[in-house]
């Protein structure tokens, strides 16, 4: 048994993996894949494999992606050799979650105008704060990452709305409702938080219309995947100031571009895809992996956060 690994986890990481397999022959190569023909099963970030990759590992039998999203692997190569496909679904939700907060905090409690007072020796008592208690929160995909936002947000007293394609309840949520009933609910919504994948369902999703209707105070956070809205919507409603700000973790084009707009912008705080970072990330895709692995080479189980390929999620 041969495990390709597309990055390399810390040596200590290593180690465990190992120890706990003695048995299983691990490679931990950075951006090589000298080793895809002779792999059973390859782990990555998802990013790095081609159709051409899959061709080339001629053995492999599953991939696990330490990582939740799944949309810049090669579908349909994967699809047509049937590989078992995992991620790590869930693996985001608290750090996730504690960015979504802090960048609330932030802008709700003044700390941008606090820290630019303090490097220009401003001593100004007059600052516009506000509080988080009180307010309205709709979460676009109430999942695992959006549940734990919406537990935090509750202990703040923050009203949750979450919206979802069947509008079926998920946990913390005052109330749902589903993608085809949105516009009933965003002019109540203060924040507008997505964290949803990227999927056919979900690409272009918010429109104008989506933004007219909200409440010209509302602060948009978009923590899921940057084809949700496109450019054109979203800086429209930034310059009409139909919203007050945004707040963005993922974008259209990545990295973006040095002359995009967002940039010098006010009302815009861009985040480079950087809200799921975190020292414990791999750990924590090690103790989803470890005992999947386990049950694979006992009898070759499922392994738990199977993906659908063909849903994209």
């Amino acid at each position: 048994m041969e495990i390709l690994f597309t990055f390399i986890p810390k040596e200590e990481q290593q180690q465990r993996l190992e120890t706990e397999f003695p048995q299983v022959d691990f490679h931990f190569l950075y951006k090589d894949k000298t080793r895809l023909p002779s792999a059973d099963i390859i782990v990555t970030y998802g990013e790095d494999l081609t159709a051409e990759d899959i061709a080339a590992a001629e053995k492999v039998q599953w991939i696990m992606v330490a990582s939740a999203g799944i949309e810049k692997l090669p579908h349909q190569a994967i699809e047509e050799r049937g590989i078992t496909v995992s991620n790590v679904k869930g693996i985001h939700k608290i750090p996730m979650a504690e960015s979504v907060l802090a960048h609330l905090l932030s802008l709700k409690r003044s700390l941008p105008t606090i820290y630019e007072n303090q490097r220009s020796q401003e001593w100004n008592r007059k600052i516009r704060s506000s509080e988080l208690h009180g307010s309205t929160a709709l979460i676009l995909g109430p999942g695992a990452i959006g549940s734990e936002i919406g537990r935090l947000l509750q202990a703040f007293g923050v009203r949750t709305i979450g919206c979802n394609r069947s509008g079926k309840q998920a946990l913390h949520m005052d109330e749902m409702v589903s993608f085809e009933h949105i516009l009933e609910k965003l002019p109540e919504a203060d924040y507008v938080l997505s964290i949803l994948p990227s999927t056919d369902e979900t690409k272009q999703l918010l429109t104008t219309a989506h933004f007219k209707a909200m409440k010209n105070t509302a602060i948009f956070m978009n923590f899921g995947r940057g084809d949700l809205v496109s450019d054109a919507v979203l800086l429209e409603a930034l310059e009409s100031e139909e919203i007050a700000c945004a707040v963005l973790d993922v974008f259209e084009q990545e990295p973006l571009p040095t002359d995009h707009p967002y940039w010098t912008m006010d009302n815009v705080v861009v985040s480079p895809h950087v809200s799921s970072h975190s020292g414990k990330y791999v750990e924590r895709a090690l103790d989803i992996f470890i005992p999947n692995l386990k049950k694979w080479l006992a009898d070759q189980t499922i392994p738990a956060n199977l993906v659908n390929m063909e849903k994209g999620y």
